[in-house]
């Protein structure tokens, strides 16, 4: 009976921990898109808004991370219970630094409104690479939530796709910039904004990562896993 009472007090806790983690996960989604709102329209207000945000992201991050800690500390927990705790604690970091490249965002397009660009056209620049990253973090979320191993590998081929068009966006911008040195400061502020989105893809990515080694016990990282065949 205690080893019964103590398991479900441990699920208990393992769960008001992954709620709150997807409740960051909502957030920094959200910060994401506002980010990216703000860099098409250039909202000064709204960008200090998602800056503002990324107090509150680190501070669940730190939250997060003191309870999993306990979880571990008080629980003991072995096997894919412990894979799942360390998992989870790895999600949390990646999030925090996925609210990180969103501010940043924030903060480019605050650059380019205060210069006076207009920044629609450079906001076309990124557009397709902006919503493939905003898809592939809404499924990596998606994947953790439900723990669906399958939905986290198929995602991660996904992110070599974002990583072409970040190459053919930086090549276009450098060509703009050698041929116009006028665009400079604009096309940086545009390629930053890119790499960016680019970094939250590869968050995104390690996220899907970490269902698959709770789900089959299997680190993957920095290899090439074959995506299931399309039926």
């Amino acid at each position: 009976m205690i080893g019964e009472h103590s398991s479900k007090q441990y699920d208990h806790d393992l769960e008001a921990i992954r709620s709150k983690v997807l409740l960051m996960g909502g957030i920094v989604e959200t910060q994401f898109t506002d980010a990216m709102t703000c860099f098409r329209v250039g909202n000064v207000e709204a960008a200090e808004r998602v800056i503002a945000e990324d107090d509150a992201v680190n501070q669940l991050e730190v939250s997060l991370d003191d309870a999993c800690s306990h979880l571990i500390v008080r629980r003991q927990p072995t096997a894919n219970d412990l894979r799942t705790v360390m998992a989870t604690i790895k999600v949390i970091t990646d999030l925090e630094r996925i609210g990180d490249e969103a501010a940043k965002i924030a903060r480019m397009s605050k650059s380019l409104h205060s210069r006076g660009m207009v920044t629609v056209n450079h906001f076309e620049t990124v557009r397709t690479i902006a919503g493939e990253t905003s898809d592939m973090l809404h499924d990596a979320l998606d994947a953790f939530a439900r723990l669906d191993g399958k939905q986290a590998l198929a995602l991660i081929a996904r992110d070599a796709i974002i990583d072409r068009e970040f190459g053919f966006i930086m090549r276009n911008l450098i060509t703009f910039m050698m041929e116009d040195p006028r665009t400079i400061s604009a096309a940086l502020d545009t390629l930053w904004v890119a790499k960016a989105i680019e970094r939250i893809g590869d968050h995104a990515k390690n996220i899907a990562e970490y269902v698959i080694y709770v789900v089959e016990g299997k680190d993957i990282r920095h290899t090439r896993p074959s995506a299931p065949a399309v039926q």
